[in-house]
């Protein structure tokens, strides 16, 4: 009997064990051929409060140690702007940075995945050696509601599908793009991020989100979010609600609107993000009707989540819920409790993401927000999870590095950049235009700040967060460059930065072209109540455009004064902010293509005209919304 006793405990034992790694083995929600929901029903059950927490909080890359992602069990990084695991660093680089995050995310106890995000708002705008696209100002134009010739409505889907690529060949699968505001006046730091004026026209630039995340299937439910596979990105529709229509264009100001307006100016084109399977919304930082977007529970709950049945989830802005509170963290524990209750499922919380962490445990295990609100977040972030395949792919590898900076991208951008140019003005009368200019001619000038600067070509949002100057930041051509790369070979090409008036007179020049505007900005640092042309580019058109013949080409987020100069310009261009292609300016200064775009932004007279938008009853513009002169293609 004594003898026989240790054998069957043994194989007892034995027997328990198989049992349990058999259960083990199998967890419903790691097995892709689950349904979804099963999936995120079974994860969610064997969360800790803490574990569910920690899926809720973003940090910041610099804070992400595999060590960090373990203890805190933290859901989500991103790179602010200009945050790079180095200068110039390669795409292995940024490859071998986010897998290093992602083994500590792994070897936590439920091994759910990290998701990393960054801004790619016109390319991939970080990083070195991206493709750099036009900024949303100027792809608004290559697309119009009212002008049926010459679009090309797969245009921004193209640009989605080449910034995904770029995107997924460092390694991350989540960008804080499309932003589609309507700015609705040019006083805002952003309005360059916004595609136009008019919501018709933003909604149809919301085609840029199955361009980034891939077709949503015929049979999907509205509002699911939907990523199609591991060369595809999760997306991101930004800043809801209101963000372009703040008073007088001051940047996360208050947006003064009645609840119709508010609805059938900024709202259409979330309702066709969400109908496109958009991943993810952003919170603005700006108020509506004096309440904070990041505290506004009927708007972020009840309108987005109850109304419009968007199942991704929603993310604050940098520090957004900091901001509730003036000053901001002020009262940070009733901005926590204010922001989750208003319906924020991620939170933002670049550095202080432990205080976060405590705050909203303490919240939680003391019954100021329910659990309820908790797993709704959870459940959401987790959906967007498995729907990008993170749990069967969650290591990135570097099969997509060659797609950075691609020649085909590069292309692509120097399409874009000539479709969302306009011309304003051709000659001083109609009838004797000065564009396009002869490739063979005697001698060209090529002056302004704007000319040979590559930082200054492609704006804020560029390798740093507010732009840089110069042309070592990143690869890309400059207007300069191209020009002498568009002309005859007999063509003398003169670059002189700011000439005087007497070397331009002087010289023998046939044509030149200026090439002038703003200095790159971002948000509230590009704020301004004058909207005028940076020093010394009224100088420089003064001292070229009253000698010879001169083209005027502008480098601006948005329209500026320039009335009282038009008079001494032969032909004007509106570039916006073309990014890294330059050679796409210099395809329509010399006739290789036509011009075809028209103004998505009303072009004012005066800043006192300010607000003034197609539509407004004091409408009085010195360029109309819609407007743009064309030109046909020189064959040489």
């Amino acid at each position: 009997m004594g003898r026989s006793y240790i054998p069957i405990v043994g194989i007892l034992l034995l027997f328990f064990c198989l049992v349990s790694v058999s259960q083990a083995e199998y967890l419903k929600y790691k097995d892709p051929k689950q349904p979804l929901n099963v999936r995120i029903r079974d994860l969610l059950k064997r969360m800790t409060l803490e574990e569910k927490i920690g899926q809720m909080t973003q940090i910041e890359r610099l804070n992400a140690t595999a060590d960090v992602m373990k203890k805190y069990f933290i859901g989500s990084v991103l790179s602010g702007g200009g945050s790079v695991p180095a200068p110039k660093a390669s795409p292995e680089a940024w490859v071998q940075m986010v897998n290093e995050m992602q083994k500590g995310s792994l070897s936590t106890r439920l091994g759910i995945p990290m998701i990393y995000g960054i801004d790619a708002v016109h390319g991939h705008n970080n990083v070195y050696n991206a493709t750099i696209f036009p900024h949303n100002v100027g792809l608004g134009v290559t697309r119009q509601v009212f002008i049926c010739s010459n679009e090309d409505p797969v245009l921004v889907k193209r640009i989605g599908e080449a910034t995904a690529l770029e995107v997924r060949a460092t390694g991350v699968p989540y960008v804080f793009a499309p932003c589609i505001a309507v700015c609705r006046d040019p006083r805002w730091g952003r309005c360059y991020e916004s595609y136009s004026e008019d919501p018709r026209i933003v909604r149809t630039m919301t085609e840029i989100i199955p361009g980034l995340q891939g077709d949503i299937p015929g049979n999907s439910r509205k509002g699911v979010p939907y990523v199609a596979g591991k060369n595809k990105v999760a997306a991101c529709a930004k800043h809801y609600l209101g963000d372009g229509g703040t008073n007088k264009g001051i940047n996360e100001n208050n947006t003064l609107i009645s609840y119709n307006g508010l609805l059938s100016i900024h709202m259409p084109a979330y309702y066709d993000s969400i109908v496109k399977g958009v991943s993810t919304v952003m919170v603005s930082y700006s108020s509506w009707n004096g309440i904070k977007m990041h505290a506004n529970k009927d708007l972020v709950t009840g309108y987005l989540k109850n109304k419009l049945r968007f199942r991704g989830f929603v993310i604050s802005d940098w520090q957004g819920i900091d901001r509730i509170t003036s000053p901001p963290h002020a009262n940070y524990s009733y901005s926590v409790q204010a922001g989750i209750s208003a319906g924020i499922d991620m939170i933002m919380v670049p550095y202080s993401y432990t205080e976060f962490i405590d705050i909203l445990t303490s919240q939680v295990k003391n019954g100021i927000i329910p659990m309820s609100r908790i797993d709704d977040a959870v459940s959401r972030i987790l959906r967007v999870k498995f729907t990008m395949g993170l749990f069967e792919n969650p290591y990135a590898d570097q099969s997509l590095v060659n797609q950075l900076g691609s020649k085909e991208h590069r292309e692509l951008a120097r399409e874009a950049v000539r479709k969302s140019l306009v011309l304003l003005k051709n000659g001083k009368s109609a009838g004797n235009p000065i564009l396009p200019i002869p490739k063979k001619t005697g001698k060209i000038l090529v002056a302004g700040s704007h000319a040979d600067n590559l930082g200054y070509q492609c704006g804020g949002w560029t390798i740093q967060w507010q732009g840089l100057g110069g042309n070592d930041l990143t690869v890309g051509t400059t207007i300069l460059d191209a020009v002498k790369q568009t002309v005859d070979a007999d063509t003398e090409v003169v670059y002189n930065e700011n000439p005087d008036e007497n070397f331009v007179k002087s010289s023998k020049f046939s044509y030149a072209i200026v090439v002038v505007g703003e200095p790159p900005y971002a948000e509230t640092f590009g704020d301004s109540l004058n909207l005028t042309i940076a020093q010394p580019g009224p100088s420089t058109i003064h001292n070229v455009c009253g000698s010879i013949k001169c083209v005027v080409v502008l480098i601006t987020g948005r329209p500026v004064v320039i009335q009282p100069y038009l008079s001494d310009i032969d032909a004007l261009v509106a570039a916006w902010l073309p990014g890294t292609e330059g050679q796409g300016v210099a395809d329509l200064l010399f006739g290789d293509y036509g011009f075809t775009g028209k103004l998505a932004r009303t072009w004012f007279k005066t800043v006192d005209q300010l607000p003034m938008n197609v539509g407004d009853k004091h409408y009085d513009p010195l360029f109309p919304f819609g407007f743009g002169l064309t030109t046909q293609p020189t064959k040489y």
